[in-house]
């Protein structure tokens, strides 16, 4: 099967570093992303390679929650976490590219999903655009959110 890839960038008023601590701050999520309404760590320990958990977000009206691992965490340049649900394999791969003559940092998220096969397989392909719009939306909104928290700490 083919996936359906999204890409979306953004430029970020602060460091590298203050970006992918958001990204990683499971915890913070839901004060953070607006889109997330609770997360739920399934593995202990610092947040790293193998890192697993819940994330619960309401999507088209209703409460949806998948389990994301991550399969690469290079900080504070690259993050790569994938989730399986229902036969659908899904990738989000963030990349952060400093931008020294500013100070902030580009980052960069793709968001793939390869479609499982049968009759819900066909019809993920034929509302693929309609998604694709839908989950370019849900990730500026994310990385907007993600700018807000860094670039205005105190509001």
């Amino acid at each position: 099967m083919s996936a359906t890839q999204v890409v979306v960038e953004r430029r970020i008023a602060a460091p590298a570093e203050e970006v992918w601590q958001t990204l990683t701050d499971l915890e913070s999520a839901p004060e953070v992303l607006r889109g997330v309404e609770r997360v739920e760590v399934i593995t202990p320990g610092p947040f790293a390679e193998g890192t697993r958990w819940r994330e619960t977000r309401r999507m088209f009206r209703r409460q949806a929650t998948e389990e994301m691992y991550v399969t690469a965490a290079e900080e504070p340049d690259r993050l790569v976490v994938e989730s399986d649900a229902q036969g659908a394999h899904y990738v989000s791969e963030f990349t952060l590219t400093p931008e020294p003559e500013n100070g902030g940092t580009l980052v960069r998220m793709a968001f793939s999903a390869t479609p499982p096969g049968g009759v819900s397989g066909v019809l993920m392909r034929l509302f693929g655009g309609l998604g694709a719009k839908t989950v370019t939306k849900a990730i500026e909104k994310d990385l907007a959110d993600i700018a807000a928290h860094v670039e205005h700490p105190a509001e």
